[in-house]
């Protein structure tokens, strides 16, 4: 197996297809294209709990639950500054980033995106309490990256 290079990746408005392969975290997996190279994808305009924040597990339990070895379609929009491809994930029907949101495994990325069906999902997990939204006050990973973090062990 291939893994994709910058020279690789997919151009802004392109369409990628393949099998997701392995998943991340709450947003972020790999897939292999018929072509047998791997792609690593960020959803774009949503971020998910970190690995080791409260709903961590959960987000990447609920991601591989819609991803896991299907087919995907991206509609990628750019690399981010860690090199995995940006876009919009389709499986069949659902819209994984939208799907993400309104289950209450991520947030609505504001700083990245003004995508207004992304922020009425946001709206509506918050309202029936969904997911990360069951706490009072959870703290988005864009924030709990910046606080130290003891080390388990």
């Amino acid at each position: 197996m291939l893994t994709v290079t910058l020279a690789q990746a997919p151009q802004a408005g392109a369409g990628l297809k393949g099998i997701v392969v392995r998943v991340h975290d709450g947003d972020t997996m790999t897939i292999l294209t018929p072509d047998k190279t791997e792609v690593k994808i960020r959803l774009l305009g949503i971020d998910a709990p970190e690995t080791g924040q409260p709903y961590g597990s959960a987000a990447k339990k609920s991601l591989s639950s819609l991803v896991f070895g299907r087919e995907a379609h991206l509609h990628a929009t750019g690399i981010d500054k860690y090199g995995r491809t940006l876009g919009q994930l389709h499986v069949g029907d659902i819209w994984v980033n939208h799907e993400q949101i309104l289950r209450g495994m991520a947030w609505h990325y504001l700083q990245y995106s003004q995508d207004a069906e992304l922020a009425q999902a946001e709206a509506e997990a918050r309202r029936a309490r969904r997911g990360l939204w069951q706490e009072n006050k959870p703290v988005p990973p864009w924030l709990w990256r910046r606080q130290p973090h003891k080390k388990n062990g």
